[in-house]
């Protein structure tokens, strides 16, 4: 007899359908209000995975089952509304995610904190910011493209903040959707213990509900919207199947959690509830990750999913944070989660954006508690600072509170800090959280106002974007008196100049983006320079005697300096200078005018002179050594080379091979699946540009591809000769004016 268990989603959250008439009812907002919340019943997840892989419709789903909002949408949908979490106008035209949005939620009396994350590799710091401040994450992976090249990047920034997390394979309804393919890929690829909690009952078109492979009950999401729970006897052509998989569930857990594996060994019986906890234990540990599916657009499997959330994801007080004592040779200190005032305040600003009230300043709190009308410090700066008013984040909606405890995601505004600002208490210790890891830019474009008078508009758009992300970085070039910005990719530079022309109204020109290029050197060359100058009065004087090595591979994008002189030929209080001098040239490189990277630069020797020798002096004697070895060095320009990895059709494969060999791209693999192939190359950034508009011409808009920095590697000698004769000419050109 089926047992039918409706969502509850009446009982608990009454809404009418329509966005318009939607409350959220008193008993909701009581489960949601800050200080009644204990610190075991509140997770913090981020939703991660590679672009287009239904990040933002499962969000949708979420919030819509847990009676967060009234109505779904879809992020192209044709009513033009748009998914709650795309709430930028750029979002919903071009139907990706470009920052990540923050919101909350309650399942079950749980309070679930949000953040639904870009999936394209562009806006790649989105993703990093989200998990140094989440405790775990739900990896989102489509059952047709399976493990791709975005989910490798969000894999290692979960390893790099040792982040926890369970994975969703979505999009089961579509064609040629395989969750065993997938899951050999998250062992393969991923280097995942990961086996399947969940069985589909059918797939594609036919793909009906869920088998729960722990409590072996079949599950049904019926009614219009999928709010029909119902559980039914497992089919009896899956049974087999359920019981094979129930058992390599087991042994997979079982190898990693050493309670289930002593009952294991010793034949015991193993209840729902054994399972259940080992699987949570070795989740927290990072040693197994439970694969649920699902279907978000056909409302399948989300409920499941918000039940494994709460059931195998950490709270708070389960996952150990630490700050730095900068007093104390940087030592780390615990942070305590308990929800009170017992422990003083610390909180990280771990994003900024632009608010209707001013600038809007995302905080994890990680101990003590926050109150409106309170003060606190900024660590970096010293400046304390009021808080005027203390918000939660719903998509771009907020909910003003009173306070904030530890393991609260909130946001402040008034408060003027950068993003990665750690906040103290007043009068408590100045500890400081582990900042965030950064990418470098990978690429670079010229731009513009097109109209001369937009230039304050401008200046204020490039000065708020800078601030709001790591990633983007603007400088002036005082040789080509250009605006240089740069970025993580076309795209990402191309989202940044439309939104200055939207929302700030000043139209931009843009110009070829300008590839990082370096150079770097291949040889060992000595130096023995004499830097003299006399014209009346004190000179200057300076001798430096060395020589510049070459790094290797894995230091290429370092320079080093060595100090190896002995005696007081040379000064020591003049070493600091010499250095500078070097420093100065490898920053505006030599033969084409970039960054010199990968050398050492060795002091050996000198001579100075007791009255005309200077620190102006050495600084350029370093600078005329720089110049005068270098091109002795066997120098080299270096360019990014960039992973590629392209999808398309199968009919498409041999066009696709030749715009790559095109490109001087180099094939590291392929692979194929269900009448698609993916194939992974690493290409010159300086390549790439226009490929978009390529490969959608060559395999009739069906072709997609993503692109990842690689490393650092010499361009042919064609190119070299071409970037030192452009370096030159420019040069030139500039000496006639």
């Amino acid at each position: 007899m089926a047992t039918l268990r409706l969502a509850n989603l009446v009982n608990r959250v009454p809404f009418r359908h329509g966005i318009n008439s939607y409350k959220m009812s008193t008993l909701l907002r009581a489960a949601m209000s800050q200080s009644a919340v204990e610190v075991e019943k509140i997770r913090n997840i981020g939703i991660s995975a590679h672009i287009d892989s239904g990040k933002t419709t499962l969000t949708e789903r979420i919030l819509f089952y847990t009676g967060r909002i009234g109505e779904m949408h879809e992020v192209r949908g044709k009513d033009n509304v748009g998914a709650t979490m795309d709430f930028m106008d750029l979002e919903r035209q071009r139907g990706i995610t470009i920052q990540s949005a923050a919101t909350f939620t309650n399942w079950n009396g749980i309070n679930i904190n949000i953040i639904d994350t870009p999936g394209h590799v562009d806006f790649t710091m989105e993703v990093e910011r989200a998990l140094r401040v989440l405790d775990s994450a739900v990896l989102v992976l489509c059952g047709v493209g399976g493990v791709q090249s975005q989910t490798l990047t969000v894999d290692r920034q979960m390893k790099r903040y040792q982040v926890p997390c369970i994975a969703f394979i979505n999009k089961l309804d579509r064609m040629g959707a395989n969750p065993e393919r997938v899951v050999l890929q998250l062992r393969s690829k991923l280097r995942h213990n990961a086996a399947l909690v969940h069985l589909p009952i059918g797939l594609e078109n036919d793909f009906k509900g869920i088998i729960d492979i722990i409590s072996k009950k079949a599950i049904y999401f019926e009614g219009a919207l999928g709010t029909q729970i119902v559980e039914k006897e497992i089919p009896s052509d899956f049974v087999d199947i359920t019981n094979k998989k129930r058992q390599e569930l087991i042994e997979a857990v079982a190898n990693v959690d050493e309670e289930l594996g002593e009952k294991f060994l010793e034949d015991a019986e193993l209840s729902t509830d054994d399972i259940i906890a080992a699987i949570r234990r070795s989740t927290l540990k990072k040693t197994f990750t439970p694969v649920l599916l699902g279907s978000a657009l056909k409302n399948k499997g989300v409920q499941s999913l918000l039940d494994s959330v709460v059931t195998y994801l950490p709270n708070p007080s389960e996952v150990e944070n630490f700050a730095l004592d900068p007093d104390d040779n940087e030592n780390k200190v615990l942070m305590h989660p308990s929800r009170s005032d017992d422990h003083p305040f610390i909180g990280l600003a771990f994003k900024l954006e632009a608010g209707r009230f001013g600038q809007l300043t995302y905080m994890r709190i990680y101990q003590g508690h926050l109150k409106r009308g309170g003060f606190i410090v900024n660590v970096r700066t010293g400046k304390r600072l009021k808080i005027p008013r203390l918000v939660r984040m719903h998509s771009n909606e907020m909910q003003d509170i009173q306070e904030a405890f530890a393991g609260d995601i909130c946001a402040l505004f008034g408060v003027d800090c950068s993003s990665g600002d750690t906040f103290v208490a007043e009068g408590s210790r100045t500890l400081s959280m582990e900042s965030m890891f950064v990418p470098d830019p990978v690429i670079s474009l010229a731009i513009k106002p097109s109209n001369k008078n937009d230039i304050g508009q401008f200046s204020k758009a490039i000065h708020r974007f800078c601030k709001e992300d790591p990633t983007f970085k603007v400088h002036f070039d005082d040789e080509s008196k250009e605006t240089i910005i740069s970025g993580m990719g076309e795209l990402h530079l191309e989202i940044y100049s439309e939104r200055i022309r939207t929302e700030y109204n000043c139209p931009c020109e843009t110009g070829k983006p300008k590839v990082a290029f370096r150079e770097t050197i291949s040889a060992v060359a000595k130096f023995d320079y004499l830097h003299k100058k006399q014209s009346g009065g004190a000179g200057q004087f300076g001798r430096v005697i060395g020589e510049i090595q070459p790094l290797t591979e894995d230091q290429l994008t370092s320079v080093e300096f060595s100090d190896e002189t002995v005696g007081m030929n040379i000064p020591k209080n003049f070493i600091p200078a010499i250095e500078k001098g070097f420093r100065d040239i490898c920053e505006t490189g030599i033969i084409s005018g970039h960054k010199i990277i990968g050398v050492k630069i060795v002091l050996k020797d000198g001579t100075s002179h007791a009255v005309d020798s200077s620190e102006l002096a050495f600084r350029l004697a370093g600078k005329g050594a720089m110049r005068q070895v270098f091109p002795r060095a066997s120098p080299i320009i270096l360019e990014p080379i960039m992973l590629v990895e392209i999808s398309a059709p199968e009919e498409y494969r041999g066009s696709v091979l030749t715009s790559m060999s095109r490109r001087r791209g180099v094939i590291t693999g392929s692979d194929s699946a269900e009448g698609y192939f993916y194939l992974f190359a690493e290409v010159p950034l300086n390549d790439m540009f226009g490929y978009a508009t390529e490969l959608r011409s060559a395999t009739q808009g069906k072709g997609e591809f993503v692109m990842e920095y690689k490393k650092y590697a010499p361009v042919t000698p064609q190119l070299q000769d071409t970037l030192v004769k452009q370096f030159e000419e420019e040069r030139l050109r500039k000496a006639k004016k």
